[in-house]
């Protein structure tokens, strides 16, 4: 469990990193990104976690269900749908808060949408960090060199759509009048909950191994949903096709290093 602890924490530690760095652009940038690159970066984001959700959690999930006492698909099934629903359940919470509170209540000075989606944003960190944790966590209980392996490739594919990521939160953040620092601070903290879950996934040891394939389930559906719900249509908005090309570019990236790699 120890070594599973560290890993989890240098894996999830690095994906905050590449959160912290994303969010560092706006000390960099003059004037705003483009809407197109905006959409881009979504969509890289959209497709780097479709990959993962599938190579890196399904799959795995759906190999280790096969010691199942009942049906296979079961834990699989129920667990994405969970996940989902945690989600879905999670999503409705803040938009009935906000919708009470009224516009007037800012979160340091940001507008309802901009904190919606840093909400989104920080919400679907849990299930990135849960994945991490889990893959490290399989990785020293029995499953090999190759396991290892393709949690390494989940945690530095999660990081590379970290990067884009944090300055597409941090942008729309300095974008209403936040400054900079706050910008920056309040971006790159969202992408604490990362270490957070990841680190408490890994701390469960063995205990954890009767309800693998569910966790594994459960943070690809939290994943999907949150992909369905928040970063397909931040990606798609526009008339143009950024957006669906950055999907298809952080598709092929994150497969191309699960299928080489893991």
């Amino acid at each position: 469990m120890g070594n599973a602890v560290f890993y989890a924490a240098c894996g999830t530690g690095f994906t905050f990193l590449m959160t912290v760095l994303g969010a560092a652009v706006v000390f960099i940038l003059k004037k705003d990104l483009s809407p197109k690159i905006e959409r881009a970066f979504m969509g890289f984001a959209a497709g780097v976690m479709m990959a993962a959700s599938v190579w890196s959690l399904l799959i795995p999930a759906i190999e280790d269900a096969k010691s199942f006492s009942g049906p296979e698909w079961l834990p699989v099934a129920c667990g994405f749908a969970a996940g989902g629903l945690f989600l879905f359940g999670m999503d409705h919470i803040i938009v009935r808060w906000f919708d009470k509170v009224g516009e007037e209540r800012r979160f340091f000075g940001m507008k309802k949408e901009t904190t919606l989606l840093l909400a989104a944003i920080a919400l679907h960190n849990i299930p990135q960090g849960m994945a991490t944790g889990l893959a490290f966590l399989m990785a020293f209980h029995g499953n090999g060199r190759q396991v290892f392996a393709a949690a390494v490739v989940l945690a530095l594919g999660i990081g590379i759509q970290n990067l884009p990521e944090g300055s597409a939160v941090a942008i729309p953040i300095r974008r209403d009048c936040v400054d900079k620092k706050r910008a920056f601070f309040i971006s790159a903290g969202a992408g604490i909950l990362e270490p957070v879950f990841g680190i408490s996934i890994a701390a469960l040891g063995g205990s954890a191994g009767a309800v693998m394939p569910w966790l594994l389930a459960f943070a690809a559906g939290a994943m999907i949903y949150v992909i369905a719900e928040e970063l397909i249509p931040e990606a798609t908005g526009g008339n143009d096709r950024f957006g669906t090309l950055g999907v298809m570019t952080g598709f092929l990236i994150m497969m191309v290093l699960d299928v080489a790699l893991g």
